[in-house]
């Protein structure tokens, strides 16, 4: 059986923390940042985890994180 491959996409955008969860950040911060408040670019800053049910689809495509 030959290894399995790591979706480098993937790899490049999530982490896994301390506890096993995998961590993102959020989209909607790259461009038109004028027109988003202060407080909504701020938030954008912070990761966020990614949702239980994503999960499995996650670790499928990251076999080895």
């Amino acid at each position: 059986m030959p290894k399995m491959k790591t979706k480098r996409a993937a790899a490049k955008r999530f982490k896994v923390t301390g506890t096993g969860k995998l961590k993102r950040y959020k989209a909607y911060k790259s461009h038109i940042l004028t027109k988003k408040s202060q407080k909504r670019k701020r938030n954008l800053r912070k990761p966020a985890m990614t949702d239980a049910s994503n999960v499995k689809n996650m670790k499928k495509i990251l076999p080895y994180l």
